[in-house]
């Protein structure tokens, strides 16, 4: 089926911001950072947990009792990172750390920048180094250092630790983390047969010997059955909508304005939906059963991905029956 052509690989990057709110122990704590303050809580049995829990670990119950503790700490244990990895609080070489501060009971998990591993140990000194802005996020604290680095020849801390005084500012009450992976996906066979067929304007699936249903994208066995689906199938570029939903809630890297459709579409001859866009006609228009064809992009623009297709649109057909795709609900 895919002779000896070698199976595609390529790098594959996904990344979204993820935005979460944050309730009002969290809050507190972020808010504090934002000024340059660390905070914890009190629970039930009198420990000062740094950062917050929202719950008391013992009880179960809600914790509200703040607790101020200092920007100094000792470390409880530590592992030495000599190749920082993209995201990472420095982009030398570090420690990761647990540091208990002064009149917390519990450890928080941060950077130390130690310079090299013969200058950590378990047990010293350290103290925050803030960042130069602080915005209410964990990355306030840039990092920890050793607190004898801190010192200069009078014996006064150096300027960049300074603290400021509190801020009127609004509490901090939303936080966004940016999550990115980056790794490299290399394709089955089948796949491979199926991304190169796109290449050339062609929808490639295969069937299953035993139950003779097709699947596209294709699968190297099918998953009734468990046998070897070897025979390749070509399929139409129409198909017929099955299930879909009205996007109706902007996002960041959104490339249409919503409302639009991001549909299941049955191709013609296939036992499996794949998803993709709906577009050509007004979004409340889109129906279950809805007749639909492939949108290609222009042929300079092909490559070996299903976004060849730009979208689906609608054929003017008359609705396919019910009974022709429930079983692909």
């Amino acid at each position: 089926m895919a002779g000896t052509e070698a199976p595609l690989s390529a790098p594959l990057e996904l990344g979204f911001d993820y935005t979460r709110s944050l309730g009002p122990v969290l809050s507190r704590f972020v808010t504090a950072l934002r000024d340059r303050r660390v905070e914890g809580v009190r629970g039930s049995d009198g420990r000062v947990h740094v950062p917050p829990a929202e719950y008391d670990p013992v009880t179960g119950q809600p914790l509200s009792e703040r607790v101020p503790v200092a920007d100094e700490g000792t470390v409880v244990t530590w592992s030495w990172q000599p190749t920082p990895l993209e995201g990472q609080p420095l982009e030398h070489p570090f420690a990761w750390a647990l540091v208990r501060l002064d009149g917390a009971d519990t450890a928080l998990l941060h950077a130390v920048d130690a310079g090299a591993p013969a200058h950590m140990r378990t047990g010293m000194r350290v103290r925050i180094r803030w960042a130069e802005q602080t915005v209410g996020h964990i990355t306030d604290i840039a990092c920890f250092e050793p607190v004898d680095n801190l010192v200069s020849g009078d014996g006064r801390y150096s300027d960049h630790r300074h603290s400021r005084p509190l801020t009127s500012q609004d509490p901090v009450t939303m936080i966004t983390t940016p999550v990115h992976l980056h790794y490299r996906h290399s394709a089955s066979l089948e796949e491979s047969r199926y991304l190169r067929g796109l290449a050339e304007g062609r929808l490639l699936g295969q069937r299953c010997p035993e139950c003779r249903k097709v699947y596209i994208p294709p699968r190297g066995a099918c998953p009734t059955d468990g046998v070897p689906t070897e025979e390749e199938v070509e399929l139409p570029d129409t198909g017929t909508v099955t299930t879909f939903c009205i996007v109706n809630v902007p996002f960041l890297g959104q490339r249409i304005t919503p409302p639009y459709v991001s549909a299941y579409v049955l191709l013609d001859g296939a036992d499996i939906p794949l998803m993709h866009l709906v577009l050509g006609c007004a979004a409340d228009e889109v129906r279950m059963g809805m007749r639909v064809k492939a949108q290609w992009r222009p042929r300079e623009e092909w490559g070996t991905t299903l976004g060849n297709i730009d979208h689906f649109r609608p054929t003017g057909e008359p609705d396919a029956e019910f009974e022709s795709y429930a079983g692909y609900l």
